[in-house]
């Protein structure tokens, strides 16, 4: 009587089974990953990032990358001696500073990580905010006590242009955008916020998905009295916890609040420090992170009914 070989092979066979309804799903889909924290400086993790990727786009995704660069500009403005300075969470760019923040964003990071990316083959193209006005801005000046205050070239997006990202998507490329931005007004550029840049991004190409990479596990439910993470909220859930929101946190949750109420259909945060979590996340029932979901049509109308 002939016995079954056993195949060491067959759990593999059967994780790839166990994602096909995912792949299924997400099939031609956009997805833009804002790529930070953790995962940028660690050489594993910046590996895995980049096969995550590129699993994405093979596998029939189109990924979108846009990275900020915070720890890489603190080193580089300290070579020059340029002080780091933040106001309400926001960096204090001279136009000086700035200079440095284009040179490290475009030169450095998006370079080292296109570089990643294309070891897998001729698919990543770098990118910042000023090419073909992909990202318009004009001065953002926050509230301080009551008063507007001047932080330099620090940008508000005012305007997505998608038209140079849609044409590297079709043609099978993997866009890798810094996040500055040209002003509207004066001519000068601007640093953009990454995971703002992200959000709009998200929502402009009309993306599937939004994956914010943080140093977090999630959006915790009562830090710092309990680590338990929150997996699943709506916009409208989200909106109330905003005000009681950590500093760090507020511009990631703000952008998936303002992808998922501008026709994203998931906005997630998910903790950068565990290797292949963007995989973890979008190919499992379980994922790892916080998951925000637009409202559902019958809350949006009993908030209507509410107000008149």
């Amino acid at each position: 009587m002939s016995t079954t070989r056993k195949h060491t092979a067959l759990p593999k066979a059967q994780i790839l089974i166990e994602a096909l309804p995912w792949l299924t799903r997400h099939n031609g889909k956009t997805v833009v990953i804002k790529f930070g924290g953790n995962a940028m400086v660690n050489e594993e993790l910046k590996a895995a990032f980049a096969q995550d990727v590129v699993f994405l786009r093979q596998a029939g995704l189109k990924p979108v990358v846009v990275h900020g660069g915070g720890p890489q500009i603190n080193a580089q403005l300290d070579l020059h001696g340029l002080e780091s300075e933040f106001k309400a969470g926001l960096r204090v760019t001279t136009p000086e500073a700035m200079d440095v923040v284009r040179m490290v964003l475009a030169g450095q990071v998006q370079r080292e990580l296109v570089g990643l990316l294309n070891q897998h083959g001729p698919l990543a193209v770098g990118m910042t905010g000023e090419d073909a006005h992909t990202i318009t801005a004009t001065q953002h000046r926050p509230e301080i006590d009551g008063e507007l205050v001047d932080i330099g070239r620090v940008g508000e997006i005012t305007e997505i242009n998608t038209g140079a990202i849609e044409a590297l998507l079709s043609d099978g490329r993997i866009p890798v955008v810094s996040s500055i931005a040209r002003s509207q007004d004066d001519g000068h550029v601007y640093n953009v916020n990454a995971d703002t840049a992200a959000a709009a991004l998200a929502a402009a190409l009309g993306a599937e998905t939004l994956m914010v990479l943080t140093d977090v596990e999630g959006l915790y439910e009562d830090w710092p009295n309990s680590d338990e993470v929150i997996s699943r909220l709506t916009a409208r859930e989200l909106e109330k916890l905003l005000p009681d929101l950590a500093s760090g946190m507020v511009p990631k949750m703000e952008g998936c609040l303002h992808a998922v109420r501008n026709g994203v259909n998931t906005a997630r945060v998910i903790d950068g420090r565990v290797q292949h979590s963007i995989l973890l996340e979008i190919f499992t029932d379980e994922g790892i992170g916080t998951m925000v979901v637009p409202d559902a049509p019958n809350d949006v109308a009993n908030d209507a009914v509410g107000e008149s």
